[in-house]
């Protein structure tokens, strides 16, 4: 198997998001819609591209090849500022090969040590087992249940609300206490 490689999303990524995107086994998945353009996809990654916006997003890379997406989006409300919402996505021909752990590895990695990120939010289809267990691995605890919270595929979805907080929160490096000297 090739090994996985993890990198930044670019604008020229958007043929790759558009054909991953649209895998049934995806969309399904996400709250995305099927039949996604081109299009749509470049003004979505030209938009986190810009240096001033503080979402990261991510690709990784099997042997050349798009196999999943991850990203962080930080709350815009000043009071939720040490909050973000995590939405990652694998191609069913990937899945269960470690992509997904890659991608989890470096958000939470960029979240704890980088982004001054407290809690990271998420939420899965409550059917959604395999995706469930790679949230748990990685510190997730379920905080409740939406109800009917999606529309998929003609029925209306349940999803769990699932969260993680930093397992080591930064704190103050204090100077030594050293006597300061004499004058």
């Amino acid at each position: 198997m090739p090994p996985i490689h993890v990198r930044r999303a670019r604008p020229d990524d958007a043929a790759d998001f558009a054909r991953m995107m649209g895998e049934p086994g995806v969309y399904a998945n996400l709250m995305q819609l099927p039949l996604p353009s081109e299009a749509l996809w470049r003004k979505r990654l030209e938009a986190a591209a810009d240096p001033d916006r503080p979402d990261l997003q991510l690709v990784a890379e099997q042997a050349g090849v798009v196999v999943g997406s991850a990203g962080l989006h930080p709350m815009p409300q000043l009071r939720r500022r040490h909050a973000a919402m995590l939405g990652i996505s694998v191609v069913p021909a990937a899945q269960g090969c470690g992509v997904g752990s890659a991608l989890m590895q470096a958000l939470c990695d960029y979240a704890d040590g980088w982004a001054q990120i407290l809690r990271i939010e998420l939420t899965v289809f409550t059917d959604n087992a395999r995706a469930i267990r790679l949230y748990e691995r990685f510190g997730f605890r379920h905080e409740g249940t939406h109800r009917a919270y999606a529309l998929r595929d003609g029925v209306y979805a349940d999803v769990h609300a699932m969260a993680r907080l930093h397992p080591r929160p930064p704190a103050l490096s204090l100077p030594s206490q050293e006597p300061s000297p004499a004058p």
